[in-house]
């Protein structure tokens, strides 16, 4: 494909390894033609980079195929997901999940995105309920300023929550930036 055709999120293969596109611009350089600065992550060893390509060159693109899983358990560093559709099981490390391993609640829907049949990112949902299992007391009067506390959600993540969040009150975390989105009534 062209340099003028790639898109956030897409996977290219560069020098023999796959990446990811996580951002780009198109840069006017102020002798020779334009080229485009991009930044692109590591999906085996998770490093960004940045890469300069000019308009016209090619990137090998590469087609990832998504598959739904379910997550149902971990033990150690080990997290065992299902394959709805056959129901067979595999187990990965927590390489696999970066981050969104913290937010892992059993029965939980993933994507798994396959690179000639092997595992090679996990997608979480956007945003993952949870019960807060160890905060402060709630701050009398707290709504008149945004005072924060930290609070410990039931699958150990530590996040920032509003000083009027309670023990054992379920909250909506989003898994991508890690913050407070909001109460969830039960």
């Amino acid at each position: 494909m062209k340099a003028t055709d790639m898109k956030k999120g897409q996977a290219i293969k560069v020098e023999g390894k796959l990446y990811t596109i996580v951002d780009f611009e198109h840069v006017k350089l102020g002798k020779g033609g334009a080229v485009y600065q991009m930044k692109i992550k590591g999906i085996m060893d998770g490093l960004t980079q940045n890469l300069r390509v000019r308009s016209e060159e090619n990137l090998e693109e590469v087609e990832l195929q998504k598959k739904p899983y379910e997550y149902l358990y971990s033990q150690g560093g080990e997290h065992v997901l299902m394959d709805l559709e056959t129901f067979d099981q595999i187990t990965l490390d927590d390489d696999a999940f970066g981050d969104g391993k913290k937010y892992l609640k059993p029965n939980m829907q993933v994507v798994l995105d396959l690179f000639e049949d092997k595992p090679i990112i996990v997608s979480l949902p956007n945003t993952v309920d949870l019960k807060v299992v160890d905060t402060m007391p709630e701050i009398k009067g707290a709504t008149a300023q945004a005072q924060t506390k930290p609070a410990t959600l039931e699958t150990g993540a530590v996040v920032q929550v509003p000083a009027f969040v309670k023990l054992g009150e379920l909250i909506r975390v989003d898994t991508r930036t890690g913050l407070y989105v909001t109460r969830v009534k039960e």
